[in-house]
């Protein structure tokens, strides 16, 4: 059965800003919510709510979703792993992507070569140094180089693992999160027949080449919500965020499976024009109606009930792109409503 989470994003500034995210958290955890996320992009960091979201719950699974994992050194997103896992008494999961070649070398300032195989060293080293009580760790690796010796005892970390699930859309990083992850952060973007499909195959395949059984592979999605008193402005609202993540090529794979590659063509010059109309009439109807939540807020309860059972957790978020605080408030109140039925109904 699907589990269910939903993304904190918060909304004012200065500390009213984290103590939404928290009070979010806690209304997610009381009805029943299996985890709340934090995000990241190149203005704000998802470990530093992270902290306020563990520090404000008690039992609900608290994780990035996702955070960059080229914007840390492996040892600082132990230590940070550590201190948050601590700090939630168990219960963090760590969920990391590395995003676009483009984006790893002109936000991050490293090579945007082999980000899957970057992405699986980093795992590895991770993974030893959440170990680092059990002694030295000395790794020379393409990417990654740690020769560590603690100089005093290391106390051991509330878990034996962390769990680390790895973002991924295409073939490669598929692939390695089958081999490597505990879980794979799917896209915003995803439908059920690309999971069903090339989503699928390719975590089996990584799983094969490690002897893993690929069930034990969780598969997230993330739904995007647009939920208003107006449908008409909630359609508008999901085609213009399914426009804005359309335009790039990471995703053409997903286009050309449903055949919405003519499509994508016309939201490309839409984006590239700064046509924000022109981009909302490029987007289908059964793009929004696969890829998205987009319904008035008495709706949104019965638009759970039908989602494909094609996820182990869905993350439902506020569309990312376009939204003001107001709008993304209102948003992830109307989520919180639908879920609190949805999730009663179901116990």
């Amino acid at each position: 059965m699907t589990t269910f989470g939903i993304n904190a994003f918060g909304t004012g500034r200065g500390r009213a800003r984290f103590e939404s995210m928290a009070a979010l958290a806690r209304e997610a955890e009381a009805i029943g919510c299996a985890a709340v996320w934090t995000s990241e992009l190149y203005n704000r960091s998802a470990t530093v709510p992270l902290a306020a979201l563990a520090a404000g719950t008690s039992t609900v699974a608290i994780g990035s979703n996702i955070a960059y994992g080229v914007g840390r050194s492996p040892l600082i997103w132990a230590a940070e792993a550590r201190d948050l896992d601590e700090l939630s008494g168990g219960r963090l999961i760590l969920g990391l992507g590395n995003g676009t070649p483009t984006m790893m070398e002109a936000w991050h300032g490293v090579s945007g070569e082999a980000p899957a195989a970057r992405m699986a060293e980093l795992v590895t080293v991770l993974n030893a140094l959440w170990r680092l009580h059990e002694g030295p760790v000395r790794h020379e690796g393409r990417f990654y180089r740690v020769h560590l010796t603690p100089t005093s005892e290391v106390p051991e970390p509330v878990r034996p693992r962390i769990p680390i699930w790895i973002a991924g859309v295409n073939p490669l990083m598929l692939r390695t999160a089958g081999e490597h992850a505990d879980g794979l952060v799917g896209h915003p973007l995803f439908t059920a027949e690309y999971v069903r499909g090339p989503v699928v195959a390719a975590l089996a395949e990584g799983a094969a080449r490690a002897g893993r059984d690929p069930g034990a592979v969780t598969v997230m999605g993330i739904r995007m919500c647009a939920i208003d008193d107006d449908i008409e402005i909630a359609r508008a609202q999901a085609a213009f965020a399914i426009g804005q993540y359309a335009a790039s090529r990471v995703y053409d794979r997903l286009f050309a499976l449903h055949g919405w590659s003519g499509a994508q063509q016309r939201i490309r010059q839409a984006a590239r024009a700064r046509d924000r109309a022109a981009l909302i009439r490029a987007v289908s109807d059964e793009m929004i109606d696969a890829i998205t939540i987009a319904c008035t807020p008495g709706e949104f309860a019965a638009a759970l009930d039908r989602l494909p059972a094609c996820f182990d957790h869905l993350d439902l978020i506020a569309p990312p792109w376009g939204l003001s605080a107001e709008q993304t408030a209102a948003t992830n109140a109307a989520i919180l409503a639908g879920l609190r039925t949805h999730l009663a109904a179901a116990v």
